[in-house]
């Protein structure tokens, strides 16, 4: 019996297979596959007349099983493609943001990260050769066993404040070129719901491409907020975010403490909270919130002479209280002392005395006036030895910080007392009502008073008030600087608080190409400092056989001056006697050093010294003096060691060619102020 393969003519859904008996079985299309491999296995044996049937049916078989296969593979491609996950590279200990170029990366970091030897500069925000897992444990992204961190780069700041938190010590650091954040991964359930909001208007042209924008509304209850979060002028901001993941930007998820609406008359202001124009801080009002991020210490030297007179010493005395609750007074956040000045200065209540708006400005309602001559030099001494003490509630890690009302001019000299205050750490401001008009000038007692008492920089540190009944515009602006902390670096810092004195080898074996090539580098370390009569103060001396004094601490006192002295500086040529040369700085330039003053001394040297360096070198030490070495080509290990300060191989440095001294620029200055930082505050 032979069976015949009939494909349909009529559309129909079966196909038949029949026999010369005629005998017909129905085919539904599912079974078409089934008969098509008989063929194939040789069951089935169609007849010659159905030989381009056949070939069809091979034809479709092959190309059908084809698809079944591709199909497959893609399911099971799929299938291990969900199931890959992210790789995350884990990274030791010592490595440092700027070592790795991606802007924004994930890590993993092992435990054990939490030692001191992980040096870490900042807080929140962190210099990049600062250690990443180190710097994770301090922010709280993760503690000393370890885990995943986010890391995101950011621009360099002006100043980098140190402080204790998680078990780690940051140290502070003025500025730096880069900067990095850290947190922990973002996971897809810490994601708030949100809903969209028509009612808002697309003010940016590409709201409705980019995402749905969210309407936000404060709860009405008063909750502390971080301080990269801005209080709302209006109830109803719009903001969108973008994804780091994705190019496509999504709706800005609110914070637990907040909700959404669509009902534009839902959104009320929030009570209890105002913004101090343009400070990135939210601020308290009557004492409901808390502002953290702008911990400073601060003084108000009041004006109580009787210049001021009652109605304008009451002016006085309400801008205080603005000022107060402008800053939001708490003990996470700025604290606040004030000292009333006249013929002589008493402190009215110290730092720890009251630590919320409500109980200062009941204290500064309650302070009468004083009277008197408007001794400020006197009054800035007094804050300077009294005031910012450990008995009155300083608190170390906070900066310092004076403001100076001033009705007109001081009745005594301030330059002095500024300076000592300055470098003792202490950050002054002068808030300066009605100065002294053109025809006053010639009572004023010191011209120019503000200029000598502040910091040179571009009057950040100087407000003038036309009109005691305009003082009131000025309460957010105070505030603003004040709580600026990135640019409080007029106080003490390892930039500006040093004399530094060069030791120059100029021996026969230097030459004169590398030694220009040594000046520049002495260049290129003094621009990095803040040099003036009350800043870093540079020196330099050139030694061969004999020595020669180049420049003291005292002949230059801005940069420029003393960039043009160094290039100046003739090669001299001779021996090389090391020894002498560090007696001769001892000498001659240390020894007129400022007692407040740390005393560095850099030596360069090419080659081993005709003479002793222990001796000198120890000497200089016991006075004081930090001496780092640096030694180039032929200069002798032990030596170097000797001359450095212990330890020593944080002091001393070596390369083989000139070409290569800028290499130690960065280190150099790193350790600076690195061992500035670990000391203890004046």
């Amino acid at each position: 019996m032979m069976w015949k393969f009939m494909w349909p003519h009529n559309g129909a859904n079966t196909f038949v297979l029949t026999s010369g008996e005629n005998s017909v079985i129905s085919y539904s299309p599912e079974c078409r596959l089934a008969y098509i491999q008989c063929i194939f296995e040789g069951l089935f044996l169609p007849d010659p007349d159905f030989a381009s049937v056949t070939m069809k049916a091979s034809v479709f078989a092959t190309f059908f099983g084809v698809f079944l296969t591709c199909t497959f593979a893609a399911k099971e491609a799929t299938k291990r493609t969900k199931k890959a996950k992210l790789y995350i590279p884990q990274i030791d200990c010592d490595v440092k943001a700027g070592k790795i170029i991606n802007p924004e990366f994930i890590a993993k970091c092992p435990p054990g990260c939490q030692d001191a030897k992980y040096r870490v500069y900042g807080t929140d925000i962190y210099a990049s050769f600062s250690s990443v897992c180190s710097a994770a444990i301090h922010s709280g992204a993760i503690d000393n066993t370890g885990g995943k961190i986010l890391v995101q780069k950011v621009a360099g700041h002006a100043g980098y404040r140190g402080s204790f938190s998680n078990g780690v010590r940051s140290l502070s650091l003025p500025r730096w070129r880069e900067s990095f954040l850290v947190s922990e991964p973002k996971k897809p359930e810490q994601d708030l719901k949100v809903t969209k909001s028509a009612a808002v208007p697309d003010t940016s042209g590409k709201a409705s491409e980019q995402g749905d924008t969210v309407r936000k509304v404060y709860q009405t209850s008063p909750v502390p907020m971080p301080t990269t979060q801005m209080a709302a002028t209006t109830p109803t901001p719009t903001t969108t975010t973008t994804d780091r993941f994705s190019t496509t930007p999504k709706p800005t998820t609110t914070p637990a403490t907040t909700k959404t609406t669509t009902d534009s008359a839902a959104a009320k202001p929030r009570p209890g909270l105002h913004r101090v124009r343009d400070t990135g801080q939210v601020q308290a009002s009557q004492g409901r919130g808390l502002n953290t991020g702008c911990k400073v210490d601060l003084s108000f030297l009041m004006d109580g002479s009787w210049s001021i007179g009652k109605r304008r010493f009451q002016l006085q005395k309400q801008f205080l209280i603005n000022v107060v609750h402008a800053l939001g007074i708490n003990t996470a956040g700025p604290l606040m002392g004030i000292v009333q000045y006249g013929d002589d200065p008493s402190t009215e209540f110290n730092l720890k005395t009251y630590t919320n708006p409500k109980d200062v400005r009941n204290a500064i309602e309650k302070i009468p006036q004083k009277g008197g001559l408007s001794n400020i030099g006197k009054a800035l001494s007094f804050v300077n030895k009294n005031f910012f003490s450990d008995a009155n509630g300083n608190r170390g890690g906070a900066p310092n910080v004076v403001v100076v009302m001033v009705d007109g001019w001081p009745t005594d000299r301030v330059e002095e007392a500024s300076r000592l205050a300055r470098e003792s750490g202490i950050n002054i401001f002068f808030v300066t009502i009605e100065a002294a008009a053109q025809n006053e000038k010639q009572n004023v007692i010191e011209p120019n008073f503000v200029d000598k008492a502040v910091c040179r920089t571009n009057g950040f540190y100087s407000i003038t008030v036309p009109s005691w009944f305009s003082l009131h515009k000025v309460v957010q602006p105070l505030v603003k600087r004040v709580c600026d902390i990135d640019r409080l670096v007029c106080s003490k810092t390892c930039l500006n608080s040093a004399d530094i004195g060069f030791v120059i080898d100029g021996s026969s074996s230097v030459g004169t190409g590398n030694f220009r090539t040594v000046l520049q580098f002495v260049a290129n370390i003094s621009k990095e400092f803040e040099i003036s009569d009350t800043d870093t103060r540079i020196g330099a001396i050139q030694y061969t056989y004999e020595q020669r004094l180049e420049f003291s601490f005292d002949k230059y006192s801005t940069k420029q001056d003393v960039l043009s002295a160094i290039k100046r500086i003739n090669y001299w040529s001779g021996g090389t006697s090391t020894g002498a040369a560090i007696s001769y700085a001892s000498e001659q330039l240390f020894t007129k050093s400022k007692p407040n003053k740390r005393k560095i001394m850099i030596l360069i040297t090419d080659g081993r010294s005709y003479d002793d360096v222990r001796v000198p070198a120890l000497t200089a030490h016991q006075n004081g003096v930090i001496a780092y070495s640096i030694g180039v080509a032929w200069a002798a290990q032990d030596e170097l060691e000797a001359i450095a300060t212990d330890p020593d191989k944080e002091h001393s440095f070596f390369v083989d060619e000139f070409d290569n001294l800028y290499q130690f620029v960065n280190p150099l200055i790193q350790n600076i102020c690195t061992e500035f930082n670990s000391q203890p505050r004046n």
